[in-house]
C-alpha cells in the first residue's frame, strides 16, 4: 500500500499514487498502519514532486488514524486467550445476580464479561436492577466487584437504544463509565441518533441477530445481507454482533455469514449447537454443528480479536463447566496455556 523510492539522506520520497491514501483512504479497506504513520516525520517527508507532506490537511491525517484505529485489534494480550478476548455473556447466568455472574465468569477461566440490562444486582439486594438506568452507586458496586474478581467488562447488550438523543446518550455514558468497547443492539431505527455518539465516545455498536421468525416476516436481523445493507455506508465502528447460534437456527452457515460481513464484525456471541434446527441447544465448542474452528479461523483472517462472548443458553442453573470447556477450546485453538 505504500512505498519509498529515491531515498536521500534526511529525506523520504513517497510515490504519489500511494499517497492518495492520505486523501481518500476507503473507510472499509485497510489503510497505512497507524504505527507506521506515527513514525513518519512530516517535516522531512515529501511527495515526488517536492511538496512537503507537512502541508497535508491535518484533518485528513486525523481521519486516516481514526479509520486504522477502528480497524485494529482493541484488546491487549493480557485479556486474550487463544488470540481472542473471550469471556461470558452474563445472560448465561441470568437466573443469578450480577455479582454471581461475575463470580461464575471467574470460575470459567474467562477474563471478560458482557452485561445485559435488568439483571438483579446481588443476593443481598435482589430488588435492585443493574442497567444504564440504575443509580451511579449501583454502578460503583459492580465496578468494585469486577475489580475484586479481576474481570474486565467489554460489552453491553442486547439493549434497546432510544431514538431520542438524551436517552441514547445515557447508554453511551454507561458504556464509557465501565470502559466498554461495544454496545450490542437491534435498534436499527435509532442509527441516525447514535452514529454521532459512536464518533463522540469512540464506542462501537454491533447489530445483533436473533433467529428467523416465520410468524414475523418483517424481522430481518437474522439475515447478514440485511445487516450489511444497514452498516456498509456508516461509521466503521458500527457493524455486526455476530450471534453464530442464531444463524444456525435460521438455517445459515456461520462462516459464510461472517464472510458476507467481512470487515464489519465488531462483536460476537459465539455458540455451538447440537443440531441445525430452530429448537437446537448449546453444546461445548467443537462438539456441535456450528464449525467453531472455522469461525475462529475466519475471525483471525479478518483481524477480529473480540469481544467474543460465550452465551450459553442451556443448563441454565449449572452451566459453568460447559462454559469452561468453551473457554478452554478457544485457549487451545491459539496454543496458549
Amino acid at each position: 500500500m505504500y512505498s519509498q523510492a529515491n531515498n536521500q539522506p534526511g529525506q523520504t520520497y513517497v510515490r504519489p499514487l500511494k499517497c492518495l491514501f492520505f486523501y481518500s483512504a476507503p473507510p472499509r479497506l485497510p489503510a497505512i498502519p497507524s504505527a507506521l504513520v506515527r513514525r513518519l516525520d512530516l517535516q522531512s517527508c515529501t511527495f515526488a514532486n517536492g511538496t512537503p507532506m507537512k502541508f497535508l490537511l491535518p484533518a485528513a491525517l486525523a481521519a486516516l488514524l481514526t479509520v486504522t484505529g477502528a480497524m485494529a485489534g482493541d484488546f491487549p494480550d493480557d485479556l486474550k486467550q487463544g488470540g481472542f478476548a473471550i469471556g461470558c455473556q452474563a445472560w448465561s447466568f441470568h437466573n443469578f445476580s450480577v455479582f454471581e455472574a461475575i463470580d461464575k465468569t471467574a470460575e470459567t477461566g474467562a477474563k471478560t464479561i458482557e452485561f445485559f440490562p435488568g439483571q438483579k444486582l446481588s443476593q443481598e439486594e435482589p430488588t435492585v436492577k443493574f442497567s444504564h438506568d440504575a443509580p451511579k452507586e449501583v454502578w460503583d458496586k459492580v465496578k468494585a466487584k469486577l475489580a475484586e474478581k479481576h474481570i474486565t467488562p467489554v460489552a453491553y447488550g442486547v439493549v434497546g437504544i432510544p431514538k431520542d438523543a438524551a436517552g441514547a446518550r445515557k447508554v453511551f455514558e454507561f458504556a464509557k463509565y465501565f470502559g466498554l468497547k461495544v454496545i450490542n443492539t437491534e435498534s436499527v431505527d435509532a442509527i441516525d441518533t447514535f452514529e454521532p455518539l459512536v464518533k463522540e465516545f469512540n464506542i462501537k455498536v454491533g447489530f445483533h441477530d436473533h433467529p428467523k421468525r416465520p410468524d414475523h416476516p418483517d424481522y430481518k436481523m437474522w439475515d447478514p445481507n440485511y445487516i450489511l445493507s444497514v452498516v456498509k455506508d456508516r461509521d466503521p465502528r458500527i457493524g455486526s454482533c455476530a450471534d453464530t447460534g442464531h444463524w444456525v437456527r435460521s438455517g445459515l452457515k456461520p462462516v459464510e455469514c461472517i464472510q458476507i460481513l467481512k470487515g464489519h464484525i465488531v462483536a460476537s456471541h459465539l455458540k455451538d449447537l447440537n443440531a441445525p434446527l430452530p429448537s437446537a441447544h448449546d453444546v461445548p465448542y467443537g462438539s456441535g454443528v456450528s464449525d467453531v474452528k472455522g469461525i475462529l479461523d475466519e475471525y483471525k483472517q479478518q483481524g477480529f480479536d473480540g469481544p467474543i462472548s460465550v452465551e450459553y443458553e442451556y443448563d441454565w442453573n449449572d452451566n459453568v463447566g460447559e462454559i469452561k470447556q468453551c473457554i478452554d477450546f478457544v485457549r487451545a485453538y491459539g496454543g496458549k496455556k
